[in-house]
């Protein structure tokens, strides 16, 4: 449902939206007001409503979405131009935070020379075309993986899930090469990023080594490769691709931890499932992300 918005007086007689819109809110110029009906933030009774020559009634319950609010994800989803439709799924909004489906391809934030063509950097653009505010960053996602990500409204959200994001719950898919065994674990041990940037598993504690832990589920089988659930009862870098590559079974198209096959053209992980507590509200939240087309047809082969 979309946000209680500000009640606009209904017309003493039939008369189209714009028209009608123009004239009570005044002196609001015509351009505003069609920017307002576009981006979705005009409801009659009840339900946003964005053509021009829709007839409203004096019966009829008018109200405009408060300035910094989001049109409900519905709505975005329908969405059409350049202004109104948003750059990437947008799985949840409130005016205390957003949730997306990432797709494969993109930083999340800039890195070096990239620092337009990213998750943020769009997610910011599009948010300021819709006077929106802007997001800030709770977590990441590597380049090549897809899924749900957690952005924050404010500062203050932001900071609050990261102090409490142990109350998180993470879920990914993953498409690995081979099966691991036993078919379903726990993965616990030290982890520790090289020089070269590549994260390896480690014997003993040092002042870089980091305790990592993972729980996997074989899904199912598909002849050289297996759909695996993989949970993060830790977050480290690259973790579920050092751990399925150290059962032996990397992740499909991972190069970097040992995977010989690059069916999709990617990495074959998704962030597949994630629950946690409002920030604000302690309401208990659950958002689910489909896995991309391009996984699903290795999983038909």
């Amino acid at each position: 449902m979309p946000p209680d918005g500000l009640s606009i007086k209904s017309p003493p007689s039939e008369q189209p939206l714009l028209l009608w819109l123009v004239k009570v809110l005044a002196p609001m110029k015509r351009t505003r007001v069609k920017q307002m009906l576009q981006h979705g933030r005009v409801l009659v009774n009840g339900a946003i409503t964005t053509r021009h020559d829709h007839l409203v009634l004096p019966e009829d319950t008018i109200s405009q979405m408060p300035e910094g609010s989001l049109p409900p994800v519905e709505f975005l989803a329908q969405a059409g131009g350049k202004i109104a439709k948003p750059p990437f799924t947008i799985i949840h909004s409130d005016e205390h935070l957003l949730v997306i489906d990432k797709p494969s391809g993109l930083l999340s934030v800039a890195n070096g020379p990239h620092k337009t063509n990213t998750i943020f950097a769009k997610l910011l653009e599009w948010l300021d075309i819709q006077k929106a505010g802007r997001p800030h960053v709770v977590h990441r996602l590597d380049r090549e993986t897809s899924g749900l990500m957690i952005f924050a409204r404010s500062h203050q959200v932001a900071e609050s899930l990261q102090t409490n994001w142990e109350t998180v719950r993470k879920t990914y898919l993953a498409i690995c090469e081979g099966c691991p065994r036993p078919p379903e674990g726990v993965v616990d041990n030290l982890i520790e990023e090289g020089r070269d940037l590549k994260v390896r598993v480690v014997e003993r504690p040092g002042p870089d080594a980091r305790r990592a832990v993972s729980t996997y589920k074989v899904v199912s089988r598909h002849q050289a490769y297996s759909l695996v659930e993989v949970g993060l009862e830790t977050g480290r870098k690259h973790q579920i691709r050092v751990h399925l590559a150290h059962l032996g079974c990397p992740v499909t198209g991972d190069e970097l931890y040992g995977a010989l096959q690059n069916p999709c053209g990617r990495i074959a992980l998704h962030s597949w499932k994630i629950q946690f507590p409002h920030p604000v509200t302690g309401e208990a939240l659950e958002f689910e992300a489909p896995m991309p087309d391009g996984l699903k047809k290795m999983l038909t082969k």
